[in-house]
């Protein structure tokens, strides 16, 4: 990976006042944040942006889901995509954090960085994206925890555990920001000492420390073997196989960047402690992720009928089927809890978004204004109010009629990451383009050297994985119009979205000229808001609160 080039702690680059406003452009909505006497506050520390954002990527896809994944591509597979995909989220940190880190202003978003940087219609799009796709998942998180607490035959019915589960969630974020980055750090932290706990035991396996001391080493990447066929065989098997398996392997990790530049404009110092949040982020995302894929293709075999057919919650989890195939007891009830823990911090995280996607489209103008209130201490009321309305879809799984129509809106949202990640990767190339013809380069907080290469591998990368994603769908007997639907509609649907407003708005350029994009609102308040670092001699003293801060 490419070395990350960050200036020092305490000559981070300043706006020394001689850019003004470029003339030309109309008055961008982003004035409000100079003017606004009640709007989100910064009680966000960087240790609380570090967790959200890992935190957001550890739940249930990886718990879980990475066991499907394994039985349809074998470890081999599996290892590879993880692999791949962390270099490509590499590359949507470091571009979007060079985006965020300039001008992390209240309301900081990637739908608003669309709307400054590139043109209206896209920053229109991209926010109503991720309020509904964002708003959707939400219900499913707690779905998703009603059925793992399931898993211990619980007389309770699941439409209790949601009502409960809605209720904590709800008001986590009705509380001022620094309570609902406190709890996401706890949260986030357990599963982070439940995942090293269950690497700690994976490598024990491995040597053959477990209770019937059979040493597993790369067993099972001989037997049943390194990669899988899927819906033919020989090397097309394989292939279809290694391309499934891509597609699959994407969703633990949707929408995690976006969590970190949201928690921007709500972080003490963003300047410094984004560049600091995700230099440290991409490194555990890779340790975390790929060390789990390499877990469980060591513990568990890809042709393990539990991988699919396990049932809810833990049952289904690789590493349970795992430690339970080695005679480990327990673990399952533990990991479980873990699984909770993953699917309603994730609820949490996705509720967060979802709501200051709303606060920030209110602020570009793209939503009626009241979204844009906030009470004294913070809280955008009314878009947590319109947020928390998705959380009454999951009811519709407590029939099992109505199920089928959460289902529908769930499939809306399949496709909302890669779209998302590809405009992402075209907002830092307008951003920078317009950095270069204003001379502001030099005021960077954060630059890396793999931009702007890494934004074109992400855009073709992801644009290519968009129009794969229910590729099996036209083999010939795997035909079927719902199924089609469910890989694709999120497109169609974006694309009206923004073509909608680009009609309305028929006489705005495609995309702001780079001299005439307005690279100067709120900085000067930004950089007010900027808090020296604490200084610590202590090399001790500066280790110990790696994590803290």
């Amino acid at each position: 990976m490419a070395s990350i080039e960050k200036a020092g702690s305490n000559d981070l680059p300043s706006y020394d006042g001689s850019h003004t406003k470029p003339s030309g452009t109309d008055v961008l909505a982003g004035e409000v944040f100079e003017g606004e006497e009640q709007a989100t506050q910064r009680g966000l520390k960087s240790r609380h942006a570090q967790m959200i954002a890992l935190g957001g990527t550890i739940g249930t896809g990886l718990f879980v889901g990475s066991g499907q994944t394994l039985a349809r591509g074998g470890p081999a597979f599996i290892l590879g995509s993880y692999i791949f995909l962390s270099f490509l989220v590499y590359c949507v940190i470091t571009a979007i954090i060079e985006v965020a880190a300039y001008l992390p202003t209240p309301g900081s978003s990637m739908n608003l960085f669309a709307y400054r940087y590139v043109s209206k219609s896209l920053g229109f799009a991209l926010g109503y994206l991720y309020f509904y796709s964002l708003g959707i998942l939400v219900p499913y998180e707690l779905t998703a925890a009603g059925l793992v607490i399931d898993y211990w035959n619980s007389p309770v019915n699941i439409g209790v555990w949601i009502t409960v589960m809605m209720i904590v969630v709800v008001g986590l974020n009705c509380l001022p920001v620094r309570f609902y980055g406190e709890t996401e750090f706890w949260f986030a932290a357990t599963k982070v000492i439940m995942m090293l706990g269950l690497l700690m035991v994976s490598i024990i396996l491995f040597f053959g420390g477990g209770p019937s001391h059979d040493r597993l080493g790369f067993r099972y990447w001989q037997d049943p073997g390194a990669a899988n066929t899927y819906m033919a065989g020989g090397n097309l098997g394989r292939f279809i196989a290694l391309l499934s398996t891509f597609v699959m392997s994407s969703f633990p990790f949707a929408f995690a960047p976006e969590l970190l530049v949201v928690t921007g404009g709500e972080m003490e110092s963003p300047r410094r402690n984004l560049p600091i949040a995700a230099r440290r982020y991409i490194y555990r995302l890779i340790f975390f992720y790929v060390g789990c894929v390499l877990a469980i293709g060591i513990i568990v075999p890809s042709d393990d009928p539990a991988l699919t057919y396990g049932g809810e919650g833990a049952g289904s989890s690789p590493f349970v089927i795992g430690m339970k195939r080695n005679g480990i007891k327990v673990l399952d009830s533990i990991v479980n809890a873990g699984i909770l823990i993953s699917a309603w911090s994730s609820a949490n995280g996705f509720f967060y978004l979802s709501s200051r996607s709303l606060y920030a489209l209110s602020l570009q103008g793209s939503a009626p204004k009241i979204f844009s209130k906030c009470t004294k201490t913070g809280i955008p009321y009314m878009s947590v109010a319109a947020t928390s309305c998705f959380c009454f879809l999951a009811y519709l799984n407590v029939g099992n009629s109505a199920s089928v129509v959460f289902n529908w809106f769930v499939n809306i949202t399949n496709t909302s990451s890669y779209i998302s990640w590809i405009c992402c990767g075209i907002i830092y190339l307008r951003f920078r383009k317009a950095c270069m013809a204003q001379n502001v380069t030099d005021q960077l907080p954060y630059r890396t050297k793999i931009q702007p290469y890494g934004s074109y591998i992400l855009i073709v990368c992801f644009s290519f994985l968009l129009l794969i994603n229910g590729f099996t769908v036209f083999w010939p007997a795997n035909w079927s119009a719902s199924a089609f639907l469910t890989s694709y509609i999120g497109i169609p649907i974006f694309l009206a979205i923004y073509f909608g407003h680009r009609i309305k708005r028929r006489g705005d350029e495609w995309a702001r000229k780079p001299h005439e994009v307005d690279l100067v609102t709120g900085l000067e308040r930004v950089l007010a808001e900027e808090k020296p670092p604490k200084t610590r001699n202590s090399k001790w003293a500066r280790a110990a609160m790696f994590l803290w801060e």
